[in-house]
């Protein structure tokens, strides 16, 4: 099953690791149980990564991080998520420089069922490739893109799309927020 831009976004659910400053948090209030339900009303930038202590996931995870406040700018939640557990994220949260402060949630998906449901699986590794799903307020997937593991996101072009989407008007190539729409 293919997932197309327009339909119901699946529902995601599991725990979370919070965001917030990782070195702070103890078992008892670092994680939460989060659903896309949690979410109706807003944007959801909700991405998939292969695995906790990679070389590529930090870069990309920190990226998203330093512009979340954009997003929530922008009436948009960020939420990370890969296979690994919510131990696996604290640890890896706690030990790596850039990701020790980073304000959204990591989703954990050790059942995988959250990549199954948003087609993401890799049965081969057992884990998500990097897919990324723009969520609309109603709960339509507006924007998916998948790279492959060894190809990182551009945090600043997943901004661009999530404002062209909110300007409800058609953009032409290489638009950029400000410049006329079609």
């Amino acid at each position: 099953m293919s997932l197309l831009v327009g339909q119901d976004a699946p529902i995601f659910e599991g725990t979370a690791l919070i965001g917030g400053d990782a070195t702070t948090l103890s078992i008892d209030s670092a994680f939460k149980n989060i659903s896309l339900n949690d979410y109706k009303g807003k944007w959801v930038v909700f991405f998939f990564y292969p695995l906790d202590f990679t070389f590529v996931c930090p870069t990309e995870i920190a990226e998203f991080g330093k512009h979340y406040q954009e997003f929530q700018d922008l009436n948009c939640e960020v939420i990370a998520c890969s296979t690994d557990s919510q131990f696996s994220h604290l640890a890896w949260r706690n030990s790596e420089r850039q990701l020790v402060k980073l304000p959204y949630p990591m989703l954990a998906d050790f059942t995988r069922t959250n990549a199954t449901k948003y087609n993401i699986l890799k049965e081969s590794t057992g884990y998500a490739l990097r897919g990324l799903y723009i969520i609309d307020p109603d709960g339509k997937l507006q924007y998916t893109v998948i790279h492959p593991e060894a190809v990182g996101r551009n945090s600043k072009e997943v901004l661009r799309v999530l404002k062209a989407l909110q300007t409800g008007k058609l953009t032409p190539c290489e638009w950029e927020p400000g410049e006329n729409t079609l």
